[in-house]
């Protein structure tokens, strides 16, 4: 009688069967979880928060300004300073994104001071920060280059919000200001003094009035009714038109 003959050892898994191989039981045991596409890779991400130089005179304000910024993620006071001259100073060694000014200082005011961090640092983002609801301070901040005025009153409720604005290269201005820019144009009409010609559409005039209250792109297209590349198109439009750069020399 022959013996039955043993079937040789398969060399190739069954049709449909997953080849086994080293380390698929670990593999089995500690399944990983499938990373949804367009997502980021695994690890640690680089975060760097907003560097502010905070200035004003009176320790106090400061101590008050700095807790309500580093209670932020994304915001960090790198330096403090105690009137114009010495902002200046530390903004060559601190390197801040953003200046966060006091109007009135010893030595060098804040408005001074932002003429010439102006000119020396032209990407620096500049805030005065303000007890003075006052046109002729507001006029000459944006004169001297700041993208939003700011009043003490509200810090708490005004400042972290105009720190995202002023580093999106949005421009923040509290309803006075708005009114303060209405009124200028209108004064200036009434006494017969120059005004740039009519050079925009009815829908660019009212795309324009909302960037200078501070609404972002998204804002303005749910306000309008439009979409934001809408939006995007017709903001590029005002700036070639007026030959400007930017959303903040817009709104001055």
């Amino acid at each position: 009688m022959n013996p039955t003959p043993v079937n040789p050892p398969r060399t190739h898994p069954p049709e449909g069967q997953a080849p086994h191989t080293a380390g698929s039981a670990a593999n089995a045991s500690h399944p990983s979880t499938p990373q949804p596409a367009g997502a980021p890779p695994e690890g640690p991400q680089k975060f760097h928060p907003t560097r502010i130089l905070l200035a004003d005179d009176h320790a106090l304000v400061r101590r008050g300004v700095r807790l309500i910024l580093d209670g932020e993620p994304d915001l960090q006071v790198v330096a403090e300073a105690g009137d114009g001259a010495e902002a200046l100073a530390l903004a060559r060694t601190s390197s801040p994104d953003l200046a966060i000014l006091d109007v009135a200082m010893p030595r060098m005011t804040g408005l001074q001071a932002a003429r010439e961090l102006s000119a020396l640092h032209p990407g620096l983002r500049i805030l005065m920060l303000t007890m003075y609801d006052n046109e002729q301070y507001f006029f000459e901040a944006l004169k001297a280059g700041a993208s939003g005025y700011v009043l003490k009153s509200v810090a708490d409720r005004d400042l972290v919000e105009a720190c995202r604005s002023a580093m999106r290269g949005e421009p923040f201005l509290y309803p006075g200001a708005v009114t303060a820019l209405i009124r200028n144009y209108l004064d200036r009409v009434r006494h017969g003094e120059d005004v740039p010609e009519k050079v925009l559409t009815a829908r660019e005039e009212e795309v324009l009035k909302l960037i200078a209250e501070g609404h972002s792109s998204k804002e303005i297209a749910e306000t309008l009714v439009i979409s934001v590349k809408t939006v995007e198109r017709h903001r590029a439009n005002m700036l070639h038109k007026l030959g400007m750069r930017d959303r903040l020399e817009l709104t001055r």
